[in-house]
C-alpha cells in the first residue's frame, strides 16, 4: 500500500470510530507502526483534515466532517450495490427509493462514473416475493419516523390468535424479515418489552407523546433483556 492509499485508510478509519481511538489501536488496525502513523496523521492535519487528537486519549474527527468518496474497491462498491437492492426489495418503499438515490449520488460524486459498474456487479438478493405481487407497507415509514422522533406509536394489534389490544409503544428496533417485519419496542401496556409483527398491525398512529426515555437507552436495556433471555433458555 503506497502513502495515499494509506492515507485515505486512515481517513476511513477515523470515519468509522465515533470515539477517540489510540494510535497504537489505528497503527494495528493499518498494519504500521506507531511511528508511521504517527507521521500520516500529521501530514493529513498539515492537508487539512480536522483532526483532534490528546495524549493518552487518541484520534477523532471533528463533527461535521464530510469527505466525499472519492474511490471504492470492487468490494466496496458491490456491498453498497448488494445492500441497496435488498433494500429496494422490501416493502417499504420510502427506504427503496432512497437507496436508489444514494447509489446514484455515490456514482456522480466520484471523479469516475461508476453508473455503469453499479449497474453491472452481477450480485442480486433473493426475495421471497416478486415486485409485482409485493404489497408496499406505508406503516414502516411511520414506524421509521416515530424512532427517529422518539414519538410514541398508538397501535391496535391483534395477536396469533386474532385477540384485539390498543397499545401504546416505544419503537426500539425495526427488523426486516423476508416477507414479514417485526418491531422490537417498550410496550406501555405491559410494561415490558415485546415483539410486534408488522402483520398483525390493524391501524397505527404516530403521536406527540415522547418516549419516556432516550432510544439509545432503550436500545441498551432491550439488548440485556434479549441477552439474559437467551442465557434462559439455555
Amino acid at each position: 500500500m503506497d502513502k495515499t492509499e494509506r492515507l485515505f485508510a486512515v481517513m476511513d478509519a477515523l470515519r468509522r470510530h465515533r470515539r477517540p481511538v489510540t494510535a497504537a489501536a489505528l497503527a494495528e488496525e493499518q498494519g504500521v507502526s506507531v511511528r508511521t502513523l504517527y507521521r500520516d496523521v500529521q501530514t493529513l492535519i498539515g492537508l487539512g483534515a480536522p483532526i483532534d487528537g490528546e495524549a493518552g486519549v487518541g484520534y477523532m474527527l471533528k463533527p461535521g466532517f464530510f469527505l466525499p468518496p472519492l474511490m471504492f474497491t470492487p468490494e466496496e462498491l458491490e456491498a453498497l450495490v448488494l445492500g441497496a437492492r435488498w433494500v429496494g426489495a422490501q416493502p417499504d418503499d420510502g427506504l427503496g427509493l432512497a437507496a436508489k438515490n444514494a447509489l446514484a449520488k455515490i456514482a456522480t460524486a466520484s471523479p469516475e462514473d461508476l453508473r455503469d459498474r453499479i449497474n453491472d456487479t452481477g450480485l442480486w438478493p433473493m426475495a421471497m416475493w416478486s415486485q409485482s405481487g409485493r404489497a408496499p407497507m406505508p406503516l414502516l415509514g411511520q414506524v421509521r419516523l416515530a424512532m427517529r422522533t422518539e414519538k410514541a406509536l398508538a397501535i391496535s394489534y391483534e395477536d396469533e390468535a386474532g385477540n384485539p389490544s390498543d397499545r401504546t409503544i416505544w419503537p426500539v428496533q425495526l427488523a426486516y424479515y423476508e416477507g414479514k417485519q417485526t418491531i422490537a419496542a417498550w410496550c406501555c401496556l405491559r410494561e415490558a418489552f415485546r415483539h410486534f409483527r408488522t402483520d398483525r398491525i390493524v391501524a397505527l398512529t404516530v403521536t406527540e407523546l415522547r418516549y419516556g426515555k432516550r432510544r439509545v437507552v432503550l436500545e441498551k436495556e432491550w439488548r440485556d433483556s434479549w441477552e439474559q433471555d437467551r442465557r434462559g433458555e439455555r
